[in-house]
């Protein structure tokens, strides 16, 4: 009988969506903790690969890019069967995890329960922590974000737009709130403001860009690594913006993180960290997505009962306690 090999290296699968991989980065994170030297697989979906770009120990970024049913799940396998893992651990609740050798294996399991998803991989994982959410952004990439932001008044991020129509929060009440938030008189007077989202979101940040004076306006929509979004989120003083994955990316670098939140459970997807909060629309989300007319197509807006000064209210009252 052949020797089993000697295990080695860490497996980690993970989210195609940004805001789910950034929720299960501190799994990762407790994992190269535990076993510094092995080097790192990082298996997730296109879009999601470059968060983990910088990572210490990275040894290869698989990309899961979806082949009908399963073919994608077959690339990996083929990728990864010859190897007796240190680690493997499966955050999509696929089989790879079960199919491959290792010495120790973390397999997700999704259950309904009413929980925060950070606190849903603690307990189905059984780790000794709970895994917060990490981000690891090289020094050279670290610097060219302070080179771009540059000195100045302290800056407030703005994240205007969504994954979903109805989760988005509308752009002229985006615009409002920044103003007042600015002003003589408000948390943060005579800040800059920078906005943030994907190039094809520029339309739903245009009202806020509108709002701001050229000389405070920082223009971050469209920047193309998910990492350099992070760096300049990372130099903001605060965050504010709808329930999506920029909103988690601000939250993971640490800055004082405002999440706004409708058609989404906030129970399970608000922002992770000391300095983070929530205001959400007079309508629980139970009762928004159990309306007779609902439909998780529908595109418009079912954020128009949150109002602007309970925003305000509550990027002030977070101020005020990060202070």
């Amino acid at each position: 009988m052949a020797a089993l090999k000697t295990p080695s290296g860490l497996l980690f699968i993970t989210a195609n969506r940004i805001g789910d991989a950034v929720l299960t980065s501190g799994v990762l994170a407790q994992l190269v903790e535990a076993y510094p030297d092995e080097p790192v697989t990082v298996a997730c979906g296109p879009v999601t690969a470059p968060l983990f770009a910088d990572l210490p120990g990275l040894e290869r970024l698989h990309p899961l890019i979806r082949r009908g049913r399963i073919g994608h799940w077959a690339d990996l396998w083929r990728a990864t069967r010859s190897r007796r893992w240190r680690v493997v651990a499966d955050l999509r609740g696929s089989l790879i995890g079960w199919t491959l050798a290792a010495e120790r294996r973390l397999m997700f399991r999704p259950a309904k329960r009413r929980e925060h998803r950070v606190e849903e991989l603690a307990r189905q994982l059984r780790l000794p922590d709970l895994p917060v959410p990490r981000l690891w952004i090289d020094p050279a990439r670290d610097a060219r974000a302070a080179e771009r932001f540059g000195d100045g008044p302290p800056i407030l991020a703005v994240g205007p737009a969504a994954n979903w129509g109805a989760k988005q929060w509308p752009g002229e009440r985006f615009a409002e709130t920044v103003t007042r938030l600015t002003a003589a008189g408000g948390p943060w007077p005579g800040a800059r403001v920078a906005v943030f989202g994907a190039e094809n979101e520029r339309t739903a940040a245009q009202p806020v860009l509108s709002a701001v004076p050229a000389e405070r306006r920082l223009d971050a929509v469209g920047v193309p690594h998910l990492l350099d979004a992070a760096a300049l989120l990372r130099r903001c003083a605060f965050y504010i913006g709808n329930d999506s994955g920029l909103m988690h990316l601000a939250a993971a670098t640490g800055i004082p993180t405002l999440g706004l939140f409708g058609p989404s459970p906030e129970w399970r997807y608000r922002p992770w960290g000391e300095a983070t909060a929530v205001v959400r629309t007079a309508e629980s989300y139970e009762d928004l997505v159990g309306a007779p007319d609902f439909d998780h197509r529908r595109q418009e807006s079912l954020m128009g009962s949150l109002g602007v000064e309970a925003v305000v209210a509550a990027a002030a009252a977070l101020h005020m306690k990060d202070i």
